[in-house]
């Protein structure tokens, strides 16, 4: 397999967050102009259906809307990963079969598990994988999110990189992501073709310390993280520490206030989607929240505010 540097897929490729109306339906313009945003904003590519879009709160019928819209919309302009995480294996795949169909880049798929309690054995999530592999041409990204509640070991990961034909990416939310990405890449070596840092950037700059290579993080600001990750790609680390330190605030109130709503937030104060709601029963942006996150906002001037 190709080694980290030979990637086929670097750079931030934020999470699009699913745009609904006042209603909670579909609004499909919006989501259409949140896309065009995030590309004109410097996304090396872009994310779908993941956590951080609600896709908890869709439909089966509307996730097969929301990808052929997307897709059709993007019409290549940026690769687009598609999340098709779902308990049962032949689940995932035929999802994972229709997103590489219709122009899918790559899938990103949690481990098995289902509420506080039901998990598998890492033999059951092997070949999960492994079936999910043989349905499709395009790379996998294992997700590995404590939201999973599955501990996937560094070993474990990399042995699947070694054995499972195209797991071949890997996005690190847990604690200590930078140590678990050090170790993955130690162990994996040319396996691991794209080791990725998550959780809205968080502990970005000691993750591309650590060897990610990729970072999947919020939507709305895809310019901010730019000026970090492209800065630190080029060899000019004090650049991307200055960055880093510049953007943190905004970063830290996506990540630690506004949470899954913040993107839609930012956007809808832009005016680049017409409504920022959520969908019953996932509340909505508390207004102190939201003052909050459009105060670091502000100060940083981002493309989100002005792009409309």
């Amino acid at each position: 397999m190709s080694t980290p540097q030979a990637a086929r897929y670097k750079g931030v490729f934020p999470v699009v967050p699913t745009t609904f109306n006042e209603q909670g339906g579909l609004d499909l313009e919006s989501q259409k102009r949140c896309v065009d945003f995030m590309i004109d904003a410097g996304s090396t590519g872009l994310c779908i259906l993941a956590n951080f879009s609600e896709q908890f709160v869709l439909g089966d019928d509307e996730r097969e809307v929301l990808a052929r819209t997307i897709l059709e919309h993007v019409a290549g302009r940026v690769p687009v990963i598609v999340t098709t995480t779902h308990f049962g294996t032949q689940i995932c795949a035929a999802r994972s079969r229709r997103a590489q169909d219709m122009g899918a880049a790559m899938v990103m798929v949690m481990p098995p598990y289902h509420g506080a309690t039901i998990r598998v054995s890492e033999a059951q999530i092997h070949g999960f994988y492994s079936q999910l592999s043989d349905a499709i041409d395009i790379p996998i990204m294992i997700q590995d999110a404590p939201v999973s509640g599955t501990v996937l070991s560094a070993p474990f990961l990399a042995r699947m990189a070694r054995e499972i034909e195209n797991v071949a990416y890997f996005k690190i939310e847990t604690a200590g992501a930078a140590s678990k990405l050090r170790e993955l890449i130690a162990i994996g070596g040319a396996d691991i073709e794209g080791p990725w840092d998550g959780e809205e950037a968080i502990t970005l700059l000691a993750d591309l310390d650590a060897g990610a290579t990729g970072a999947m993080t919020g939507g709305a600001f895809p310019d901010g993280i730019r000026t970090i990750v492209d800065a630190y790609a080029a060899g000019r680390r004090e650049e991307a520490v200055a960055a880093y330190a510049r953007w943190l605030p905004l970063i830290n109130y996506e990540n630690r206030q506004g949470g899954i709503l913040t993107a839609k937030a930012l956007m809808k104060e832009g005016g680049v989607i017409a409504c920022d709601a959520p969908r019953h029963p996932f509340p909505a942006m508390h207004p102190a929240v939201r003052a909050g996150l459009l105060d670091a906002a502000k100060r940083l001037d981002p493309l989100v505010l002005r792009w409309a």
